[in-house]
């Protein structure tokens, strides 16, 4: 559930969009651009005492080998649950607590931290245990530094120990800074007096110092050898940003304005495409949603040719800028998650699942009610819809987009629609029609995202999805109708949402490692926007495309639409399939439809020197040399289709008695009178 702030963009030198295409007359972005630049503001309660980090508890830099406690309730609230924001499994669930909680409720208590290095500790910050059914937090405590845990120095004003003030009540984060830093290995916090019993969570705030050993390098390299100014930017920052890049590139970027929120801030997007402002018939469009909860702010660069990518850098900008004001870790795990009305937006699409499944267990065919591009319904008017709400499905109407993915922090892990059960059970596996598919798109983009791959790192609250290879069914992990089923069920577009890192708001110092750790995925994920078929539909005697004309594909019952010029595209697996073109005055027609992989990746070559990319550019799956994306698909052969969508909206030039048939040569659909013999030109 970490997301957004993305854009720094690093211009302009020739684009290589990392799938072996070149941008036109070398006008493009530098591939560093690709960083939807995961920032925010460095803490602002720091800077007056140091620029010093947090020591990664909550972000899992600090393993669960470095935490260590004098004693434990039970291993469920062992010291490895003492981490910042981390959050309670419920009653059922002992080994996933809230939080540390000693054995013995008494003043020999302690915590430690094991920084594996000198450091010089500057702060620390805790949080009380979080349990819906337990009331427990510490209320002031002692701190004892050491090099080598068997001689421990306590923190001292002159000659008394100092003891810190800690947390007066449920859910709140209070900061202690050291009125002088302390230089030590191992940090223990000794809690003196304590709320119902001794039970928290902790970060800790210090900067590494030299280590003439080097035993930990890795640990605390920058992440990355990509040149971007890691950091976080407010509203008014960021929309500087945006200028500035689409000012030093014109030719490739726009943007513009998809509405305002509550307190009137703009909602901008960056367009990133040779022709910006334009949609280019065959060119589909991607988009990437970010920091839809206030507080959830990673997110990065991208761009394009021979696909139009619109990126939306914040889609709660209110709740951005409550959670900025606080800086990351003091904002806890709420505060800027919702609007500043208290919206919760994921939460506030309308619930087309319920309209769909009504009308099946009524027995309402196609004829009666659709499979896709169902209606909003009338009584969606309630005042509780917000405007950034409203903004989002007005521009998933304007624009033909194909795939999608919206960007969270919270968690690593994929999660693929439907997002709701469709009994009513609070989880339950829930699948769309276009099951196998999604869970492509997931797991390209699980397993190509270094940390989820990464069997040797701990789950971040409870849920093991490592099990689960990383991606799971929306629904089968708590139920809630949100933006990817509504954009699946109403228009052309499939969206999951990702879960970019546990850290929902991450300290500066972690952004480099998390834009490595999510970049190849992030470009590997916009690239299955060429997996499947495209094509135009067209009048035989006008060559005009058709809009609103419905491809369907045999045996999944969920149908897409051309857009107002004609073109779609639909998103496959390899396969054969049966795939069916119709509109209203024409006689349907069906084509059978081979889309392939490739057996190997292939090299990423420019265009002019891949004989493939030249012959068919961006068909079929491309994944990167080397790259850890998932079962690598092969070599495609020429496809009986090539598709294109989105949304209809132009006018229906159709004539009576005419009936659909693809066009030889060029991969598309030409409507023609009855009688005359059908005709396939392959590519």
């Amino acid at each position: 559930m970490l997301s957004s702030e993305f854009l720094k963009l690093s211009c302009c030198s020739a684009l290589n969009l990392e799938a072996g295409r070149e941008m036109s007359q070398g006008k493009g972005l530098s591939p560093s651009w690709f960083g939807l630049l995961f920032t925010r503001p460095m803490i602002p309660f720091l800077l007056p005492k140091s620029e010093c980090p947090t020591l990664g508890l909550e972000s899992l830099r600090v393993r669960d080998s470095q935490l260590r406690a004098s004693s434990s309730k039970q291993d469920g609230y062992g010291p490895h649950r003492a981490r910042l924001n981390i959050m309670s499994a419920g009653p059922n669930k002992y080994l996933y607590r809230g939080g540390w909680c000693a054995g013995f409720n008494d003043k020999d208590q302690w915590l430690e931290i094991d920084a594996r290095r000198l450091m010089r500790f500057t702060g620390v910050i805790t949080q009380p245990l979080d349990s819906g059914w337990i009331q427990s937090w510490v209320t002031s405590y002692k701190i004892q530094f050491s090099n080598d845990t068997h001689r421990w120095k306590p923190y001292k004003n002159g000659s008394q120990e100092v003891i810190f003030p800690a947390n007066k009540k449920w859910e709140r984060t209070v900061l202690n800074l050291l009125p002088e830093p302390a230089v030590a290995r191992y940090i223990r916090i000794n809690p003196q007096t304590w709320h119902g019993a001794i039970c928290l969570r902790a970060e800790i705030v210090g900067c590494a110092l030299p280590d003439p050993n080097h035993i930990y390098p890795s640990e605390h390299t920058s992440g990355t050898n990509d040149k971007l100014d890691f950091r976080h930017h407010n509203y008014k920052e960021l929309r500087k940003l945006m200028k500035n890049v689409s000012e030093a590139c014109p030719d490739i970027t726009r943007i513009y304005s998809i509405g305002k929120s509550y307190r009137g801030l703009n909602m901008y997007v960056m367009e990133i495409s040779d022709n910006p402002g334009q949609h280019e018939v065959g060119e589909p469009e991607f988009r990437y949603v970010a920091n839809m909860h206030g507080n959830e702010v990673l997110g990065r660069e991208l761009a394009g040719h021979e696909t139009r990518i619109h990126l939306l850098p914040s889609m709660n900008p209110d709740g951005y800028e409550m959670a900025y004001k606080q800086g990351s870790e003091m904002a806890g795990w709420d505060t800027g998650r919702d609007t500043y009305k208290g919206i919760e937006l994921n939460d506030n699409f309308p619930d087309l699942n319920k309209e769909l499944w009504d009308a099946e267990d009524s027995r309402l065919g196609p004829h009666k009610f659709p499979n896709h591009y169902i209606p909003i319904p009338e009584s969606y008017t309630s005042p509780n819809i917000a405007p950034e709400t409203w903004a989002v499905i007005s521009w998933m109407q304007r624009y033909p987009f194909v795939l999608s993915a919206n960007l969270h922090g919270g968690e690593l892990v994929v999660v693929y629609p439907f997002c709701k059960t469709r009994t009513r059970k609070y989880k339950e596996l829930t699948p769309t029609p276009d099951d196998a598919v999604f869970r492509w798109l997931a797991t390209v983009y699980a397993t190509s995202n270094l940390a989820m791959v990464d069997n040797e790192r701990r789950v971040c609250h409870y849920d093991d999805l490592m099990k689960e290879g990383n991606i799971i069914n929306g629904a089968n992990w708590y139920s809630v109708p949100g933006s990817s089923d509504f954009s699946y069920l109403h228009t052309n577009c499939f969206e999951v949402t990702i879960e970019l890192s546990c850290d929902k708001f991450p300290h500066a110092v972690e952004l480099p490692q998390e834009w490595e750790n999510n970049k190849e995925a992030l470009l590997l994920y916009m690239e299955q926007i060429h997996r499947g078929i495209k094509g135009i539909v067209r009048d035989t005697d006008t060559e005009q495309g058709i809009a609103d004309a419905i491809i369907s594909v045999d045996s999944i019952n969920h149908d897409i639409r051309t857009a107002s010029d004609g073109d779609y595209w639909r998103l496959l697996n390899p396969g054969e399939y049966e795939v069916t073109a119709t509109a209203e005055g024409y006689h349907p027609v069906t084509q059978t439809c081979t889309p392939l992989m490739r057996t190997t990746p292939p090299l990423r070559l420019p265009p002019d020197q891949d004989p493939q990319a030249a012959r068919d550019p961006g068909q079929g799956w491309e994944g990167a040399q080397g790259s850890r994306a998932a079962p690598a698909p092969a070599e495609p052969a020429p496809t009986a289709l090539k598709h294109s969508a989105g949304p209809a909206t132009g006018p229906l030039r159709a004539r009576e008695g005419h009936q659909a048939a693809p066009q030889g040569g060029r991969g598309s659909w030409a409507l023609l009178p009855p009688g005359v013999p059908l005709v396939w030109g392959g590519l």
